[in-house]
This record gives C-alpha cells, structure tokens and sequence, in this order.
C-alpha cells in the first residue's frame, strides 16, 4: 500500500540546519506525527526512534541495508518498533527491500530506495501521480452516476 500526507507546504530551501529540514519534513509528509509522543522517556522528536532510524541510519548510510535485528540493536529497542517505522517508510516508497547478512545468517534488509533520496523520491512522485490520477478517474465516475441519479435514471 502506499500513503503519503500531503500538505500545503513552502519550500525548506531558506533553512540550513538539516535536523530542522528533516523532522519539518518528516512530519509534512506523515512519517512522523505532529503530535508524537513517544512510549520512551525521549523528550524530543529528535531523539525518538523513528526519526533516530532515518536521520542516523538510512540517511546516514543510503546505500547500506540494515536488517531489523541490526537496528533493533543499535536503536535499542523491540523489532516490532523497528518494523512499526520501516512499514511506514515503505508505505512512502522511500525503501527498497535488499538481502543481507546479520550474524552469518540471511535476512532482508532496508535502505534508501536506490541509495538516493532525490532518487527515491521521484519513485514517490510518480505514485502520487498515478494515485491522483485514480481519483480523477472515480470522480468523473462519480459524477457520472450523481447525474443518472438526479435524472432518475438509476435505482439508487
């Protein structure tokens, strides 16, 4: 499935701080919550796990892919929690899904869709394009069908 919140929104070209971009960004887009509250004794959204995970992780290193067991560990937290953030990642499109290695054993691994998230974001893009175009299409449908409505020539 994919979902993205889209908001009205200016460009965050006149800031230079990228922890301010990011989690400004993070939160236009639905990743994060602009109401988070965290399970943790984290005070911030910066020092929360989902924002930890794409800041220090996958931004970090975009064309590394990290297995759950390996976050989990580095996070500090249950693999459930690390899944809970990396499933909304994908839900974006931002992820792809790689093979890798944690402790000699085969695991999936995640990272930046194409290591690259300009990149990574034009697949985003794209499928908004084509959701938006769905809905052009079930509107005019709609339309359709509120019109034999009125004309009475539906059973409604």
């Amino acid at each position: 499935m994919f979902k993205l919140q889209v908001v009205n929104n200016v460009p965050l070209t006149s800031i230079s701080d990228i922890n301010t971009v990011a989690e400004t960004f993070l939160i236009q887009i639905g990743y994060i919550s602009d109401r988070y509250n965290p399970r943790t004794l984290t005070m911030n959204i910066r020092d929360s796990i989902p924002y930890r995970l794409f800041m220090d992780y996958l931004v970090s290193n975009p064309s590394k892919a990290w297995s759950i067991e390996e976050l989990s560990t580095l996070l500090k937290t249950s693999k459930p929690t690390v899944y809970r953030y990396i499933d909304r990642l994908k839900m974006l499109d931002f992820l792809e899904v790689v093979d890798v290695k944690y402790k000699e054993q085969p695991r999936k691994g995640y990272r930046i869709r194409f290591g690259d998230l300009t990149k990574a974001w034009k697949f985003t893009v794209e499928n908004v394009n084509m959701a938006i175009e769905n809905y052009g299409k079930t509107v005019e449908h709609f339309q359709l069908l509120a019109n034999k409505r009125r004309e009475g020539l539906d059973d409604y």
